[in-house]
């Protein structure tokens, strides 16, 4: 049976490496859809080997893209090897591309090590999921595996990720959040020397 690998979206090509996450967010698109553009079921019947993942971007036209972004249904960095090295291959062969990550900023508590120095010179942006203003509010909303211990994880990955990678941007879902969360969120963030940005939520 075929699975999507990679797909396309709003003009980048995504891809998408597992459908495992850490959290369970009460506002994540896979709870109502199988697809976020319409085509392509991004739920795997397992994960693609890496040979499987260069062999499905071989099949694509990779000049007429600009962005790769590890994002599917579940969080790339939950294989964080496999995400590294499709994306130093990427950059080897294709170097005109630029590659962002989009994470919920666990991967230093999943690999229970520091990953950031991994991204120096192979990823362009990392995009992470805040979604709040507390770390009892992000349970509440993300139900993260590492309970409380999460909020402070991701803050912490997104500091440390800021020394090697060119862009790092925090953003909330404007979904059972308030305005004045997202302003106490924004000061959290540019306290930090980090880029902010609210994304729209999608039924």
């Amino acid at each position: 049976m075929s699975m999507t690998i990679t797909y396309e979206f709003e003009g980048a090509l995504y891809v998408n490496l597992t459908n495992r996450c850490s959290n369970d967010c009460i506002f994540c698109l896979r709870n109502n859809h199988d697809s976020v553009n319409g085509e392509d079921n991004l739920w795997l019947d397992r994960e693609p080997q890496q040979h499987e993942i260069l062999a499905d971007f071989k099949k694509r036209n990779l000049s007429k893209y600009t962005w790769v972004v590890f994002c599917g249904y579940g969080e790339p960095l939950m294989r964080c090897h496999v995400c590294i090295e499709t994306a130093r291959w990427l950059k080897e062969n294709y170097p005109h591309l630029k590659i962002r990550i989009n994470t919920n900023g666990q991967a230093n508590l999943i690999e229970k090590r520091d990953v950031t120095p991994e991204f120096e010179g192979i990823i362009d942006a990392i995009s992470i999921s805040l979604n709040a203003a507390s770390a009892k509010r992000y349970d509440e909303l993300c139900h993260s595996c590492f309970g409380l211990s999460a909020y402070d994880g991701l803050l912490d990955f997104a500091e440390k990720a800021k020394r090697y990678v060119p862009s790092v941007t925090l953003s909330v879902v404007n979904h059972d959040i308030t305005a004045e969360e997202i302003e106490q969120c924004r000061t959290i963030v540019e306290n930090r020397g980090l880029n902010f940005r609210v994304r729209e939520y999608i039924e």
